[in-house]
């Protein structure tokens, strides 16, 4: 069994400083009843609309006065900030041993205490971003969680090494999701920022991979049995167990809301909405195939786009909370709420003041009076300002 001792120093309120000492882990470790958290945003808003931040933009004070400045200027009034990126990185100074040990720690937001105090001072809702079964540090770390090329190893038997690690198009290597070293990794690291401040904590990338040569893929802990979405909701229970009280949301493709078969990515709308309290589909008009709704160029429509997946998003989910509400048998009640990611950058169409503002509209319009928010993607975390501007 393993323990670890996290020291986090709150940097001063008000003239006064705070030191707090939390013991424990997570799973097999155990939590110490006196765990003490920072302070998170007194009243959170009932619509959180957001703009994402890199960890480098982060890190900046001048990013830190533009989305301060978004927040006075427009209808924007939270921030997702990454914490654990694609790179598998953990971009703070965290204390958990795990992440020195497995070479993680890249600290390129040096005090991430003051920066979730500071905004938090101008009322702004913090979210931390987590990817999750993306990770190439952990690959390499811990070889025998990772995804492998089957036509690399010679036998069943031979041992997981990063010889034969598996990688997407883009040179990722990836954990194989059932395997539950890599959850305890996850919670341990969520444990922590939840600790730190973050109002709520985000997860992308909680599925299979999807490009790159699936084909030839390897898992040492999945038997390739078990449907890809039953694996995933093992982890969604694992997450809300650990986490009851903390707010958690998922991303999910886009497509997902329009689809009920998992796609082999193992996401399924139902049974994200079961486990998070905010679900978050991907629904950049981008990226979704010609032809979809019979447009050649759907990022040419985002207004259709948007509301369509929407629409269906909050039809499944309304069903859902019908069966659930009536059923005699399912001890999983619905909790969730959809809150999507929006479009803020060119791909298929120019995304000027019009684009962006119908996307929102689209999501107001579906969505009616279950209508939560929103959160804009835009890779150079600059933002069409105009499109945000209170109506």
């Amino acid at each position: 069994m393993a323990t670890f001792r996290l020291l986090i120093t709150l940097l001063i309120f008000g003239g006064i400083g705070a030191v707090w000492l939390w013991s424990g882990s997570i799973g097999e470790f155990t939590v110490a009843p006196d765990v003490i958290y920072l302070p998170k945003l007194p009243d959170p808003p009932n619509e959180v609309n957001a703009v994402y931040m890199t960890s480098w933009s982060a890190a900046s004070s001048k990013s830190i006065d533009y989305v301060e400045r978004l927040v006075r200027d427009t209808e924007i009034n939270a921030v997702v900030i990454n914490v654990k990126d694609y790179s598998g990185y953990v971009v703070y100074d965290s204390a958990i041993p795990e992440v020195a040990q497995y070479g993680a720690k890249q600290v390129i937001i040096p005090d991430i205490a003051a920066l979730i105090a500071r905004l938090h001072r101008e009322g702004i809702y913090v979210i931390a971003r987590i990817v999750v079964f993306q990770d190439p540090v952990l690959a390499v770390a811990r070889p025998e969680l990772a995804i492998h090329r089957a036509s690399l190893r010679t036998t069943s038997s031979e041992a997981y090494t990063i010889d034969t690690l598996w990688f997407d198009r883009n040179g990722s290597a990836w954990i194989d999701p059932a395997a539950e070293d890599a959850w305890q990794y996850i919670a341990l690291i969520v444990r922590e920022v939840d600790i730190l401040g973050f109002d709520e904590i985000n997860f992308d990338y909680i599925r299979f991979p999807s490009d790159g040569d699936v084909l030839d893929t390897k898992y040492p802990v999945w038997d390739e049995i078990v449907p890809t979405h039953k694996i995933l909701s093992a982890f969604f229970s694992f997450l809300r167990e650990e986490f009851p009280q903390t707010r958690l949301s998922i991303d999910v493709f886009g497509i997902v809301t329009v689809r009920t078969q998992d796609e082999g990515i193992g996401q399924l709308l139902e049974d994200v909405y079961r486990y998070f309290d905010f679900v978050s589909p991907m629904v950049y008009p981008s990226h979704y195939a010609p032809g979809f709704l019979n447009f050649a160029n759907p990022a040419e429509h985002p207004y259709e786009i948007v509301y369509d997946s929407m629409y269906r998003a909050r039809e499944r989910l309304v069903v859902l909370e019908t069966v659930t509400a009536s059923s005699t048998t399912t001890s999983t009640p619905v909790r969730a709420a959809i809150r999507p990611w929006l479009q803020d950058f060119d791909l298929g169409a120019i995304y000027d003041t019009e684009k962006v503002r119908q996307q929102i509209e689209a999501t107001r319009d579906a969505l009616g009076d279950r209508f939560v928010g929103y959160m804009l993607w835009s890779p150079t975390n600059i933002y069409t300002e105009d499109a945000l501007r209170y109506e």
